[in-house]
C-alpha cells in the first residue's frame, strides 16, 4: 500500500479483497455502492464476499464478485449437530486463509465478522473503530464510522481509506430474471405495500396497510416472505378488494424485478425498502422506534413519515411496557395517504 493524507492506496494491480457482510438483505444492498466504489478504483481486483446462506442467492452471478463465501449461520447454531459445524466451520477457515487476501473488509463489525476477518489473515484487516463486541480487536486499521449517519455513508468511508472517489453513489444489481408471466396477472400500474418487518416493534398494523389500499388511487400489490403470509392476508382482507396478495409466491430475485415495475413503494423498515431505493422507486417509509438517519430509505426520491415523540427514535431492547409502541400506532392511515398523496 501506498499512504496518502487520509487514505492508503493498494500497490499491486490486481489486489485480492475479501468483503465481509453476511446478513441482512438491506445491510448487503447498502454495501453495493462500496462495492461499486472499490471496483472502480482497482479494476482488476478480485472480490470476494462472506454472505449468509440464503442471502446468497441475491449476489449469485454478480459480475463484480469473483466468488462467495456462504456461511450456514443458522444451521451452525444448531447444537444437535455441533461436530458437523464444527468441521464446516474449519473448512471455511482453511479456504478464507488459503487465499491469501490482500485486504478483508468488515462491515458488519460484531464479534463473529471480527473472527472471520482474522480467520481470512488478510495483510491489511479494515474495520470500524466504533464497532461492537471487541470486533476492532482484529482490525489492523480502524476508521471512525460514526453512529448518526446513515449506513451507506458509514460503509462509504472505508471505501475512502482505500483512495476510492465515494461522489457518485451506485447500486450494481446482479442480473435480474424476467417476471413476464407474473406480470401478466398485474395490473398495468401499481403500487407494492410491505407491511412486514423483522422486529414486531418496527410493524405499523397490518388492518391499517390494508385500509391505506383501499384508499390509494392504483392498485396495491402486497409482498412478504412465506412465513409472514398471515400479516399479508389481513392486509388483503382489510382492503376490500384494492389488494392483490403475492406474499411467499416470489423468489428473492423476481421481488427485485417486481419491485422494479412498481409505481411507489410503501412500507416498514425493512429489507426491500432498501432494494425500492436502489432502483429508483419512490419510496414512502413508516417508521417508529428505529432510527431513519441510520437506516432509513438512501436518497432524495424517498419519505419518512413518522410520529414526532420524545421517545423516538428508540434504542431499548424492549421499547415501551408490554409492547405497546406508541410510535407506530398512533400513527394514522389518514396521515400516512396524505402524505403520499401531497408527494405523488
Amino acid at each position: 500500500m501506498t499512504k496518502t493524507k487520509n487514505s492508503i492506496a493498494l500497490s499491486t494491480k490486481h489486489p485480492k479483497i475479501l468483503i465481509i457482510k453476511p446478513s441482512a438483505w438491506g445491510d448487503i444492498v447498502h454495501t453495493l455502492p462500496f462495492l461499486a466504489a472499490i471496483t472502480k478504483r482497482y479494476p482488476e481486483a478480485e472480490i470476494h464476499w462472506v454472505v449468509a446462506k440464503g442471502l446468497h442467492k441475491f449476489l449469485e452471478g454478480h459480475p463484480l464478485i469473483n466468488k462467495l463465501w456462504i456461511m450456514d449461520k443458522n444451521g451452525w447454531k444448531d447444537l444437535s449437530r455441533m461436530g458437523q459445524t464444527c468441521k464446516e466451520i474449519n473448512t471455511f477457515r482453511k479456504g478464507l486463509r488459503n487465499e491469501h487476501f490482500d485486504v478483508s473488509v468488515d462491515l458488519s463489525g460484531l464479534l463473529r465478522s471480527g473472527l472471520i476477518s482474522w480467520a481470512a489473515g488478510a495483510t491489511y484487516r479494515l474495520g470500524f473503530s466504533d464497532s461492537d463486541e471487541g470486533s476492532p480487536f482484529f482490525y489492523s486499521h480502524k476508521i471512525l464510522g460514526g453512529d448518526q449517519i446513515h449506513a451507506i455513508d458509514r460503509y462509504l468511508k472505508l471505501a475512502r481509506f482505500l483512495d476510492c472517489d465515494i461522489e457518485d453513489i451506485s447500486y450494481p444489481l446482479p442480473p435480474l430474471p424476467d417476471i413476464q408471466e407474473l406480470q401478466a396477472d398485474l395490473p398495468d400500474k401499481f403500487c407494492i405495500l410491505a407491511p412486514s418487518a423483522g422486529k414486531k416493534a418496527n410493524r405499523w398494523p397490518a388492518k391499517r396497510f390494508g385500509q391505506l389500499a383501499e384508499k390509494l388511487p392504483i392498485p396495491s400489490v402486497i409482498i412478504a416472505s412465506y412465513a409472514d403470509r398471515e400479516i399479508a392476508e389481513e392486509t388483503v382482507h382489510a382492503a376490500n378488494g384494492k389488494a392483490i396478495n403475492l406474499a411467499g409466491k416470489t423468489g428473492l430475485m423476481e421481488l427485485v424485478t417486481l419491485i422494479g415495475k412498481s409505481q411507489f413503494f410503501v412500507c416498514n423498515d425493512t429489507g426491500p425498502m432498501h432494494i425500492a431505493a436502489a432502483l429508483g422507486i419512490p419510496v414512502f417509509a413508516l417508521f417508529g422506534p428505529a432510527n431513519p438517519t441510520r437506516t432509513g430509505p438512501y436518497g432524495k426520491n424517498n419519505t419518512v413519515i413518522q410520529e414526532e415523540l420524545d421517545c423516538s427514535p428508540c434504542y431499548a431492547r424492549k421499547p415501551c411496557t408490554k409492547h405497546n409502541w406508541r410510535c407506530m400506532k398512533e400513527l394514522t392511515v389518514e396521515k400516512v395517504y396524505d402524505v403520499i398523496i401531497n408527494k405523488l
